[in-house]
C-alpha cells in the first residue's frame, strides 16, 4: 500500500477516542520521556543552540477516558523548538498549549529538557581557553492555572581540606626544626632554598574534585533563563572551578586559589547561600554540595534551602 492509499483511508480508528463503559482511576502523569529535540535557549542576552532530551507529560483527568493523545505533545514540542528559542515566556506558551491540544482531558502539564551546556572558558594565566561542560536542566510545570519555571545545573570545583592543610604545615614545622635545629640563624637564601625541596615541603593538604548542584525556582517576571549568571555566581563564590586549557603557570596558579580558599564542606554552602540568598531572580532554591574524599571512600555532603514557606524541603 503506498502513501496516497493511505491517506485515502478517512476513517482510521482512534481507539484513545473511545469512552471507558465505567469511571476508572484517573493518572497524575502521562506523556513520554527521551525525546531527542535540538533546541535554541535564550541564555541573557545570547541565543544558543543544544541537543536536549525531552520530558513531557500531561495528567489525565477524566475518569472515562482511554488515554491522552500523545502525538500531540510531540507536534507541540516539534513546532515550539523549531519556530522560537526557548525563553521564559515561551516555556509559559508551551505549557498553556500543551494543556489546550488536552483541554477534555487534563488539568496539568509537565516539561522537561536535559542537555549539556558548553561555556569557553579562559586559562587563569596562559593566553589559551577551552570548553567546560555543565549539565542543566530546564523544568515547567503548570498546575490548576499556576506555571512553575526552575532551573537546574551542576558545577564542578576544586576543595582543598583545612585540616589536611594545617596538619601538613605542622610536620613541614616538625621537619624544619629537625632539618636546622634550633641553635642558630637561618638565612634567607638558605631558608628559600630549604623551601623549593621534596625534603623541605614533607607533607600536602588533600584536595578532592566536588560538584554543586544547584536548583532554583525562577521569580515570575524573567524574561530569559540565567544559565550562564548562575554558573558564573557559583564559581565566582567558590573560587576554585575545574579548569579547561592548563599550563605550568596555569597549574601554578590553580594551586594558589586552593591554597587560599581552602574550605570544609560547611565553609562552601555557607558562601553559595549567601550567593543564592542575594539573587532577587530566585524565589527559592536547593543546593546539595559533594566533596569526592580522596582521603577515605565515602564523600562529605552538604544541603540546604532558601527556606521559604511552602518552597523546596531540605531533602537529601
Amino acid at each position: 500500500m503506498n502513501k496516497a492509499e493511505l491517506v485515502a483511508i478517512n476513517n482510521m480508528p482512534d481507539v484513545a477516542r473511545h469512552e471507558l463503559q465505567m469511571p476508572h482511576v484517573t493518572l497524575d502523569w502521562v506523556g513520554m520521556s527521551g525525546i531527542h529535540q535540538p533546541l535554541l535557549i535564550k541564555d541573557g542576552n545570547k541565543i544558543n543552540q543544544v541537543q536536549s532530551l525531552v520530558q513531557i507529560y500531561v495528567n489525565l483527568g477524566d475518569e472515562l477516558a482511554k488515554g491522552i493523545h500523545m502525538s500531540r505533545l510531540y507536534l507541540i514540542l516539534d513546532e515550539h523548538s523549531d519556530t522560537r528559542p526557548l525563553s521564559t515566556a515561551g516555556l509559559k506558551l508551551l505549557l498553556k498549549s500543551l494543556l489546550e491540544s488536552h483541554r477534555d482531558l487534563s488539568t496539568r502539564a509537565f516539561i522537561q529538557f536535559d542537555f549539556d551546556y558548553y561555556l569557553r572558558r579562559p586559562a587563569l594565566v596562559s593566553d589559551n581557553s577551552g570548553w567546560n561542560s555543565y549539565p542543566v536542566s530546564i523544568r515547567g510545570e503548570m498546575v490548576d492555572g499556576r506555571i512553575t519555571l526552575e532551573l537546574k545545573l551542576c558545577v564542578q570545583y576544586s576543595s582543598t581540606c583545612p585540616c589536611s592543610a594545617a596538619l601538613a604545615r605542622q610536620l613541614i614545622q616538625q621537619q624544619f626544626r629537625s632539618d636546622f635545629g634550633t641553635g642558630g640563624q637561618v638565612s634567607t637564601d638558605e631558608l628559600a632554598s630549604w623551601l623549593g625541596t621534596e625534603q623541605g615541603i614533607v607533607a600536602t593538604p588533600h584536595s578532592q574534585r566536588s560538584d554543586a548542584r544547584v536548583l532554583v525556582r525562577l521569580q515570575d517576571g524573567i524574561e530569559h533563563f540565567p544559565i550562564t549568571d548562575l554558573i558564573d555566581a557559583v564559581e565566582e563564590t567558590l573560587k576554585t572551578p575545574v579548569q579547561t586549557a592548563v599550563k605550568r603557570e596555569d597549574e601554578q596558579a590553580f594551586a594558589l586559589l586552593n591554597g587560599q580558599n581552602l574550605m570544609f564542606i560547611e565553609d562552601a554552602g555557607r558562601k553559595l547561600k549567601d550567593c543564592l540568598d542575594a539573587d532577587s531572580r530566585l524565589s527559592d532554591f536547593w543546593v546539595r554540595i559533594e566533596h569526592h574524599e580522596s582521603l577515605h571512600a565515602h564523600d562529605a555532603v552538604g544541603v540546604f534551602i532558601k527556606g521559604v514557606d511552602q518552597g523546596y524541603a531540605p531533602t537529601p
